[in-house]
């Protein structure tokens, strides 16, 4: 009789006809996240970037809405970003470029018109999706705007925009902002 080792023996590897182990489900319809490979963006990720920066040549030119997102289409990787998203952004921040000002402005030190185009577009974006984007966390939306202005802006002004976004939700989400933060403010 053989004693048994105290070192199993690993399990022997699927013989070479064997059918493959199914894949790992992911994303919405097994309700767990989709695992993307590290530095992959998102599509809504790139279509919030395409935006701003259509919202960029929209302030800084002066361009027609549809002669900016023509522009914005021809972009290389457009092809991999949310167009519907895209559309959203683009078109209902420009179209609600003064009431989102307006919101801003209660949070800014300055006029918004006085803001860094970057940071004008971001604050833009974000302010949008927290009025308009619901199915989007407002603590989601508020780090989109942050992670877009680490990219496209200043050295400090992600800072800037997470504060008066972060001002801004409360107003435009109290009730999701108050349960989040335990029902202070």
């Amino acid at each position: 009789m053989s004693t048994p080792s105290p070192h199993p023996e690993p399990p022997a590897a699927p013989a070479a006809d064997a059918a493959p182990a199914p894949a790992r489900p992911r994303g919405p319809r097994s309700g767990k996240p989709a695992v993307r490979a590290p530095g992959q963006k998102s599509a809504r990720r790139r279509s919030r970037e395409i935006a701003v920066q259509g919202l960029y040549e929209w302030l800084v030119a002066g361009s027609e809405a549809g002669l900016v997102d023509a522009h914005m289409r021809e972009q290389d990787e457009f092809n991999l970003a949310d167009a519907k998203h895209f559309d959203l952004l683009l078109h209902g921040c420009i179209g609600e470029a003064t009431l989102l000002d307006e919101v801003l402005a209660r949070h800014t030190d300055r006029r918004t018109a006085e803001l860094s185009p970057v940071e004008h577009a971001v604050l833009l974006v974000g302010a949008y999706e927290l009025r308009h984007c619901l199915d989007v966390p407002y603590k989601v939306a508020i780090n989109e705007a942050v992670e877009l202005a680490k990219a496209f802006g200043g050295t400090d002004g992600h800072k800037y925009v997470n504060g008066v976004l972060d001002k801004a939700a409360a107003e435009l989400r109290p009730v999701e902002v108050a349960a989040r933060r335990g029902g202070a403010r």
